[in-house]
């Protein structure tokens, strides 16, 4: 029976409104993907279902043995390392996705240049902040007082032993993190992760490297007492009196409140330092400008470079946590592109490692609320590096959208051609195209060996912590 509208003239069904009619001619099978349900995250099905979420938990179960068993830790991690890489190495030569990781390895490389110029911009800081008080204050400054700090102690007096054990133990550091990030970018090869891995990694570091600067910004901008004082004493040799710039504008006022007051009055530096004392000043030649920055002693040494070496994670209170920041980009990431029970137990760590680092002094409390929620934030503004939802997929659909009132007329009008031509430009729209065979070759090669070098050093430069 034909349907109505057609009156006789159709020898095949056509396409009215409000009917859904195939066709005999063949279609493009963009239209199986559009009527397609929508990929799963990796947490969320079945084949890779646990797989990620089974190596993460096996690897910070096997780091943890450092603490109870180093024995069995020295055989068991190169074990776990050697089997991940082969397995990874494996899954290389059947990637489909080299077209789309290709396109992404500029922002990626732009990332890494941009995370590398924060870290520079980041250490300077550090040791400024440091020295130009001078060791003096940092011995005589009291911490603040810390309210999340007290809670602490007081928990530690009402919890079962076995609860504040737990909340004592060193479960996770920085270079788990790390790790646990670099596994999600290496499931792009499993098809647990949405490709291409290399704009997860830029969106990583490109975000990473923004919240260094915030923090370095923030931390600079006003100097923060440490919560550990003798800090300073024992890790840096920098004068113990002031900066000349603190001898003059901060020391004649900072015990004083009457001073205080009067340097508010006038909105000037009225009082007399008398002689302001000089810095060492080394021949760095076009670095020495740094010198009044880093403040250098005659005992550490000729060297600018080797003066940043030492720098490490300072000694004042730097708002905000960079530790509780790394953690909590990786839960984010975790969460948007695998989803499931593993992210769930990411952030139980994130809240582990923000009350241990309140516990043991490194951070006041105002540096771990900050740098969660800072991090949360800022991974919400770079989605444009890359997303977990299938971005083809929904230019295609909103292309196909568009043209669905000539889509419908020409089916109307029994107009094939124009049919086909309607579907090809949707889906030639969305295709990745191809790449040399050259290319195909050389790229996953460099790529492979260039992540797996970063991944050894971030690994080896951070395992303290």
């Amino acid at each position: 029976m034909e349907p109505p509208g057609c009156k006789g003239k159709c020898k095949t069904p056509c396409t009215i409104p409000g009917h859904l009619v195939t066709r005999s001619f063949s279609l493009p099978p963009l239209t199986a993907v559009m009527r397609s349900p929508p990929p799963l995250r990796g947490g969320e099905h079945g084949g890779h279902g646990h797989g990620l979420a089974l190596v993460a938990i096996s690897y910070i179960a096997i780091d943890y043995l450092r603490e109870i068993s180093p024995a069995w830790h020295s055989r068991l991690q190169p074990a776990l390392w050697s089997i991940l890489c082969l397995i990874a190495l494996s899954r290389v030569p059947f990637y489909r996705h080299w077209v789309a990781e290709f396109r992404s390895a500029l922002p990626f490389l732009g990332s890494v240049i941009f995370l590398l110029s924060a870290l520079l911009f980041e250490v300077l800081s550090v040791r400024f902040v440091t020295a130009v008080l001078g060791l003096d204050w940092h011995r005589n400054m009291n911490p603040l007082p810390d309210t999340g700090q007290w809670l602490l102690l007081a928990l530690n007096e009402r919890l079962p032993q076995t609860v504040v054990d737990i909340l004592r133990a060193h479960i996770i550091g920085l270079h788990h993190y790390l790790m646990l990030f670099i596994m999600l970018g290496f499931s792009v090869l499993f098809d647990s992760v949405k490709a291409p891995g290399l704009g997860l990694g830029a969106r990583y570091l490109f975000t990473m490297a923004i919240g260094r600067l915030l923090r370095t910004i923030t931390f600079v901008s006003t100097i923060l007492p440490s919560p550990r004082p003798w800090c300073a004493v024992t890790r840096y040799q920098v004068p113990s009196y002031p900066h000349r710039w603190a001898q003059k504008y901060y020391v004649p006022y900072a015990s004083d409140t009457n001073a205080v007051r009067e340097v508010i009055y006038q909105d000037f530096a009225y009082a007399d330092p008398g002689k302001l004392r000089g810095d060492y000043r080394p021949d760095w030649g076009s670095m020495s400008f740094l010198i009044d920055f880093l403040r250098p002693t005659l005992s550490e040494g000729p060297s600018w470079y080797h003066l940043l070496k030492r720098a490490s994670g300072g000694c004042n209170d730097l708002l905000y946590s960079g530790h509780m920041l790394v953690a909590v980009l990786t839960a984010m990431a975790w969460t948007e592109a695998y989803g499931g029970f593993s992210s769930v137990l990411i952030w139980l760590l994130v809240m582990h490692s923000a009350q241990r680092e309140v516990r043991e002094r490194h951070h006041y409390t105002v540096d771990c609320v900050v740098a969660i929620y800072v991090g949360i934030l800022l991974w919400k503004m770079t989605g444009f590096l890359w997303s977990s939802e299938n971005v083809s997929r929904i230019k295609r659909l909103a292309k196909l959208e568009r043209i669905e009132g000539r889509l419908t007329r020409a089916a109307k009008d029994d107009n094939i051609e124009e049919v086909r031509k309607l579907l090809e430009e949707v889906e030639s729209g969305s295709q990745e195209g191809r790449l040399s065979s050259k290319v195909m070759w050389l790229f996953p090669l460099v790529t492979v060996i260039f992540t797996f070098t970063i991944v050894i050093l971030a690994i080896t430069y951070t395992d303290d912590g």
